[in-house]
């Protein structure tokens, strides 16, 4: 009897609660069969998302021009291809969706993409072990061109798909690198995860990022368990906002020329760096601006140096800023060009240390400061700050050519120049460019002054900001006068100082003229500080070897610096070498371009010729056509039609450029003797993966002439130096010259 009643209580108690849970669960479904709600999540909202596929559609980056509207760096498609490795989706297909051989598939894929059977199978088994709907394949997957991924899609390989991404290109290579900068593809956090986005890593790139980026859009629509959209899909579209277009005031065909005589310099002298940088004199707009070391933003890798020293190195000058100390002097009136002065050496009192010219203290004589300037005395420099402008006086005009302060380029990383100035052989030696420090680009923006009627202008490389989507001009740059440090009438008297300095009788810038223009200018030898503590290096070679020239002199068009450290010189040359003979070719050539009238009797003015409609047509009659007007054509092929061109309609050339025709039929030209330019302008043209040895020019070629060629082959290339010495035409310097660049600023009071 008392088992029954323990039976029948603990009965009783399981049938509460069983009740109890009955009720809790059918309360909870009555709940959410009303409310559609469970933890406040809506079932209806959260089966949507579900059954909901979201896509962002990628803006495309703006592109980087140049003034002329040549195309410096863009967006290019390739292609990423995948694998899908899950047999459900092949469920509703007659034919396999998905990879079903894996061994056959890797077999197919290696020999396209040139890499071993096992790197593509390893990836799929890998993947199939570890049952994932779909596989990439790192490196060997991505960046694919359009012609590699109609080759594969050829073979109709079950389960092999592609997206399209995009990578960004710099169709000129080594161009203006430090300026135009990179872009890569990088993963960004989102609201809705992590995304691959292209950002801009360096330079114009990143300063100009927000610009360029433009805004994402999406796609949703609502789907089956198979990714196939519903008969009603819901579907919702953003259309992206692409980004904005960046015009520079860089000249394609300046900059080129500048890179490829800096290229050869910089092979034959290996110096440890240099830069170079031209300027319109009337507006300061830089046309051209480079450095070594650069690299290539297609493939930066091993960068030995990011800063673009052009604005972000500031060092001792040197003799350059001589023209700045005359400049100062003639305007404050105490200048009288003809007046003797004892040179050699100059001690200002007995507490300051002795200032010696660059002859090893031994002078000339008694000259004139007119002929101190075009010898580069030291002594006629600190004679004029410390006897006749006073040093507080120069220390003004210093300030008036804004010497300490950043010239506020557009462009990143921008450094300040120090006005060394506490005590007076600091106040001394910054006559004639020791101790104190500018860039390049300081410098540049003071000879402004003196080239434009006095008129000091603001240098910049944004020339205007343009809408993609509608062509509207949404910032344009303008010229702008920052400052008049001296009058029109000084800067007339020191433009003919400069000139003197280049063609006077003893001017030791005599290797710097020109074929066809007066040229005026002043070079620099700085010193650099030792790095290990104390003082200066010492040797021939170390040291910071500068020009700043102008031309046509009698008013300036272009206005060019070039500086060359630490070069490998021969024992019978100078660093005036290699300096003049990229501001020769620089200067001489952009002047041509430009249509700059020739201020030297000539006998024949090279005038430059304008390219017609050039695609699409017949191509015997084109080569004709612009071999008669003077132009050096190399028609690729026997097509009869041009399909591609390293000119367009509209460009003007020189006759010494080589105009490409691509033909519908390309063969192998001859290009024995071509130079590196030619080759790489060709190799573009074609897609070819090209491979160069040596330097110089073409001596032999992997490909035979004739025959035919498509994308992507290989061309091996091998350049040898040309027959004549070159060292014959970059060595021919007088002998004034020679002294300076060896013996200027070694003075003791240093």
């Amino acid at each position: 009897m008392k088992k029954n009643k323990t039976t029948h209580l603990m009965a009783g108690i399981y049938i509460i609660i069983f009740v109890a849970v009955f009720l809790v669960l059918t309360g909870r479904f009555m709940f959410i069969q009303a409310t559609g709600e469970i933890a406040g999540i809506s079932l209806d909202e959260w089966a949507d998302q579900k059954r909901t596929s979201s896509y962002s559609i990628s803006a495309e980056r703006g592109k980087i021009f140049d003034k002329n509207g040549m195309t410096l760096a863009y967006d290019r498609p390739t292609y990423k291809m995948y694998a899908i490795l899950d047999e459900t989706y092949s469920e509703k297909s007659e034919e396999p969706l998905h990879v079903e051989d894996p061994q056959k598939t890797a077999e197919m894929l290696a020999p396209l993409l040139d890499v071993e059977v096992s790197e593509i199978l390893n990836t799929l088994q890998n993947g199939m072990n570890k049952e994932q709907f779909q596989v990439e394949f790192g490196k060997i997957g991505k960046e694919i061109s359009q012609q590699k991924k109609d080759e594969i899609a050829e073979l109709e390989i079950p389960g092999i798909n592609f997206e399209e991404e995009a990578i960004r290109y710099y169709p000129n290579g080594m161009f203006a690198s430090h300026i135009i900068g990179f872009a890569r593809e990088t993963e960004v956090e989102t609201d809705e995860g992590y995304e691959n986005e292209i950002i801009g890593i360096a330079g114009m790139e990143k300063e100009m990022n927000d610009l360029l980026s433009g805004k994402e859009g999406f796609i949703s629509y609502q789907r089956d368990r198979y990714n196939s959209k519903l008969l009603n899909p819901n579907e919702i579209i953003q259309e992206p906002e692409n980004g904005d277009n960046v015009y520079l005031t860089i000249d394609q065909k300046i900059q080129t020329l500048m890179e490829d005589v800096l290229t050869q310099v910089d092979e034959e002298y290996k110096p440890s760096k240099m830069n170079a940088v031209v300027m319109d004199a009337k507006t300061g707009q830089v046309l051209a601006m480079s450095s070594r070391p650069s690299y290539d933003p297609n493939n930066p890798t091993d960068v030995k140096n990011w800063y673009n020293d052009v604005i972000s190195t500031p060092f001792e000058p040197g003799s350059t800023v001589k023209m700045f100390t005359w400049a100062a002097a003639i305007e404050e009136g105490v200048y009288n060009g003809s007046e003797g002065y004892l040179s050699g050496s100059f001690q200002p009192n007995e507490k300051i240390q002795k200032i010696h010219d660059h002859n090893g203290g031994n002078g000339w004589g008694v000259i004139s400061y007119d002929e101190g300037f075009q010898r580069s005395s030291n002594v006629a420099a600190a004679k004029l700050v410390w006897e006749k402008m006073g040093t507080e006086t120069f220390l003004e005009y210093l300030q008036a050519f804004d010497f300490d302060k950043k010239t506020g380029i557009d462009l990143p990383g921008e450094v300040a120049g120090k006005i060394l100035y506490n005590w007076p052989l600091e106040k001394i030696t910054t006559s004639f460019g020791q101790g104190s420090t500018m860039t390049p680009i300081q410098q540049m923006k003071a000879a402004t002054a003196i080239a434009n009627d006095g008129k000091m202008m603001q240098p910049y490389v944004i020339d205007k900001i343009v809408d993609s989507s509608t062509g509207d001009i949404m910032e344009q740059k303008s010229p702008n006068v920052v400052g008049e440090p001296i009058s029109e009438e000084t800067s007339d008297q020191v433009l003919k100082l400069l000139e003197s300095v280049v063609n006077g009788e003893h001017g030791t810038g005599k290797v710097y003229q020109l074929d066809d223009y007066l040229v005026g200018g002043k070079s620099g030898t700085a010193e650099m500080p030792n790095p290990d503590g104390g003082g200066y290096l010492t040797g021939r070679e170390n040291y910071v070897f500068s020009f700043l020239g102008m031309a046509p002199i009698e008013d300036p068009e272009l206005i060019m610096y070039v500086s060359i450290q630490q070069p490998e010189l021969k024992p019978t040359e100078t660093a005036s070498a290699p300096l003049s003979f990229i501001f020769k070719n620089v200067v001489e050539n952009s002047l041509h371009y430009l249509n700059i009238d020739p201020d030297k009797d000539v006998q024949e003015v090279i005038e430059p010729v304008t390219i017609p409609e050039v695609i699409g047509q017949k191509s015997s009659s084109l080569s004709n056509k612009l071999t008669e007007q003077g132009l050096k054509v190399s028609l690729i092929g026997k097509g009869e039609e041009i399909v591609a061109s390293s000119v367009i309609e509209g460009d003007t050339v020189l006759p010494s450029d080589r105009i490409i025709l691509i033909t519908d039929e390309p063969t192998m030209p001859n290009i024995i003797g071509w130079s590196l330019r030619d080759v790489m302008e060709f190799a573009d043209l074609m897609n070819f993966n090209v491979e160069t040895f040596g330097d110089g020019y073409v001596a032999t070629q992997n490909i035979q002439e004739g025959s035919p060629i498509k994308e992507n082959d290989y061309l091996g290339v091998e350049f040898l130096p040309p027959n004549e010495n070159p060292d014959e035409s970059l060595n021919s310097e007088n002998s004034d010259e020679i002294e300076e660049s060896q013996n200027e600023n070694t003075s003791e009071s240093e």
